[in-house]
């Protein structure tokens, strides 16, 4: 037991259609550990109305902090869910200017890179069930574009992702002006009465939204900040140019835990004493202590038979452009290991795949990479359909140079022989437990003739 109060105020963010008294729980397991609950403080914020966005919120968020908290410029906070899309949208925005400083961010499920069930919510039953109950204009609306941030693969998160997580700013880490990170996810599914499972979809091919990798709500690979981009561009003369790899960023944060035996919701109202124990612990968190030893530490207690590593999944937030910035919303991504001649497709990737309903450039796969340590050589191929006579997309499509050459036809069937690019920067293409961000280019050319001069008469 701590017989200390925190350092920092606390600040207590919930998910979507919460209210923050979910947070109950946790605030009576602060008495218990001595905490001065006085400098505890719950957010509650609107997320139901469907004008609302996941930057309206972050913005009154900035207003709160500086209504709540004064002088005391340095805070910690506990997000659930998309409390972490909330955080993070602000801390893009706001923590730049200086005046406030996040030292110690926990995530408890938090929904970094969306949700598997949020593309659900727009529907009749999402917003009967979850949507508002009070009287007046949002009545029985769902936060239509809350929920369009929270899709898989979401201009949303990808747009804050290369701002927050890919940028030349460092906002996560052991930096004295970046934050402490903690994330905790379950290992169990949420969802159990019946109701729920109709509206939220339930791990059966009838419904069609595959839980696995989850706890229900939101992915194991989808709760980690730490990530990176892989631009493969197929405009590229030269075969070493055609793949390029960001650095890893944000390193000095620790591995998201899987807690067993939780679900999204036991997490937030049920949790247990070693699980609030290690959370406590990462509140004392200084720059002196090493993470990884922390990290280690925490997943052998709440993952005492080993899930830490077992079941390894990876997400990919793959998005296909033209060499003018504009989205390819046409095509098809396979991934196949081998040598020439004998390359084998990858069944794993493409079996979980979600399309961003709003821009079909975009699309989510979750992928189990347990089977994939031993995999040396890596072929990606490409094909896509502009669906018009009048524009193709070409590229060049081969590892060796000389046979390299523009390729036009109605529909592009690039691939590209990655492994001595790979092996060159001695860098793995899988990563379990993260989301790897993918951008593919093609060149868009029109076909001749598009324009003609008319015989004058």
């Amino acid at each position: 037991m701590f017989n200390a109060s925190p350092r920092n105020p606390i600040v207590m963010l919930h998910g979507y259609s919460d209210t923050g008294t979910t947070f109950k729980t946790w605030i009576k397991k602060f008495q218990e550990n001595n905490y001065d609950v006085k400098i505890i403080h719950i957010c509650k914020y609107v997320s139901l109305s469907n004008e609302i966005t996941i930057d309206d919120i972050a913005e009154g968020l900035d207003q709160a902090l500086a209504q709540k908290l004064g002088e005391n410029r340095t805070f910690d906070a506990i997000v659930h869910s998309t409390g972490m899309l909330v955080i993070r949208a602000w801390l893009a925005k706001y923590s730049t200017q200086g005046y406030y400083r996040l030292q110690h961010l926990i995530g408890l499920a938090p929904a970094t890179f969306g949700s598997p069930i949020a593309h659900k919510g727009r529907s009749f039953l999402g917003a009967l069930f979850k949507g508002n109950r009070e009287l007046g204009p949002d009545f029985l609306e769902a936060g239509n574009r809350i929920l369009d941030a929270l899709e898989l693969g979401s201009k949303f998160t990808w747009d804050l992702a290369h701002q927050d997580l890919l940028g030349n700013t460092t906002f996560y880490g052991l930096g004295s002006d970046t934050p402490f990170v903690f994330t905790f996810c379950g290992t169990r599914q949420f969802f159990n009465s019946q109701l729920l499972n109709a509206i939220a979809g339930k791990v059966t091919d009838k419904i069609g939204v595959p839980l696995e990798g989850t706890d229900g709500v939101v992915r194991w690979a989808g709760c980690e900040l730490r990530t990176r981009k892989i631009t493969i561009d197929f405009t590229k003369k030269r075969y070493e140019d055609r793949l390029s790899i960001s650095p890893w960023k944000n390193n000095g944060i620790a591995h998201s835990v899987r807690v067993e035996g939780y679900n999204h919701g036991k997490i937030i109202g049920d949790p247990g004493a070693e699980l609030v124990d290690t959370v406590f612990q990462a509140l004392q968190f200084t720059p002196e202590q090493d993470i990884n030893s922390w990290y280690d530490k925490a997943a052998n207690t709440l993952s005492p038979n080993g899930l830490q590593n077992t079941q390894q999944w990876q997400q990919f937030i793959i998005r296909a452009i033209d060499d003018n910035d504009e989205p390819i919303t046409d095509y098809y991504i396979e991934l196949s290991t081998g040598k020439e001649g004998k390359w084998k497709r990858i069944e794993d990737f493409g079996i979980d795949v979600h399309v961003y309903s709003q821009d079909k450039s975009l699309r989510c796969f979750h992928v189990n990479i347990t089977n994939t340590k031993n995999i040396q050589n890596l072929k990606i191929r490409i094909v896509a359909s502009s669906n018009s006579d009048y524009v193709r997309y070409s590229g060049y499509g081969t590892n060796v140079d000389a046979l390299a050459a523009p390729i036009l036809s109605p529909i592009s069937d690039l691939d590209l022989d990655i492994s001595g690019i790979l092996q060159q920067k001695d860098i793995n293409f899988f990563y379990p437990f993260t989301t790897t961000l993918v951008e593919i280019r093609l060149r868009r050319q029109t076909i001749d003739p598009l324009v003609q001069f008319m015989a004058l008469l």
